[in-house]
């Protein structure tokens, strides 16, 4: 059997993040693949240096790529972003995002998420084109308030996820990446999902991308 970059792919999608609860392929973490005969390399890209779960995503990857007919040797380089390189607009879904409007509160338990929602809805009720992205990686309501509970999340061609609708407004939650359960994160990397909820969305053209923050 002829090794190819899908087949390995697709090897490595049985990889999954305990955090995101989504594989490290469509998580985009998987990069820079060369295929040379019967070795093969290529890179797994985590979110922070300090990702306790690095040599096991590096064995997992390991064993099910060495696995393979015709794979004769697997080179796993495992790496981290780093904190200073940050994407550009032009880079980040948010290259065609107009206007970015962010609800506070001090506390929770005050409403700030239902008027997030009706924000975006009564802005697209107007005709405006609209993306709501629930912030609260701890508590997130965005899935509630629009009764999407059952709803998960696709990946676009580029490994962006793809944002839900609901009422002609897009919407972006870790809800939809973790259920409606409590979230167990590691602190360091809550940041690191935030900016991938952010910028790794598909966002598309919008009038207005309003952010539902968590409290605090």
């Amino acid at each position: 059997m002829m090794i190819t970059e899908e087949i390995i792919l697709r090897e490595l999608s049985k990889i999954i993040d305990p955090d995101f609860q989504r594989d490290i392929v469509s998580l985009g973490f998987v990069q820079d693949m060369v295929i040379d005969g019967g070795t093969v390399s290529f890179t797994i890209e985590l979110t922070t240096p300090a990702c306790p779960l690095s040599p096991v995503f590096q064995k997992q990857a390991l064993d099910l790529v060495g696995d393979l007919p015709g794979v004769e040797k697997v080179l796993v380089n495992m790496t981290a972003q780093k904190r200073e390189a940050r994407k550009t607009d032009a880079e980040s879904g948010l290259k065609d995002v107009k206007y970015i409007l962010a609800v506070s509160s001090c506390k929770g338990g005050v409403g700030k998420s239902t008027v997030a929602a009706l924000l975006a809805r009564t802005l697209g009720a107007r005709g405006a084109s609209v993306g709501l992205l629930d912030a609260d990686i701890y508590g997130p309501s965005i899935p509630t308030l629009f009764n999407l509970h059952e709803t998960g999340v696709r990946a676009a061609p580029d490994q962006k996820f793809l944002p839900n609708e609901a009422e002609g407004i897009k919407l972006m939650s870790f809800g939809f990446l973790a259920g409606d359960g409590p979230a167990v994160l590691r602190g360091p990397m809550v940041a690191q999902y935030m900016q991938q909820l952010l910028h790794n969305v598909a966002w598309g053209e919008l009038d207005y991308l309003i952010i539902d923050m968590p409290p605090g």
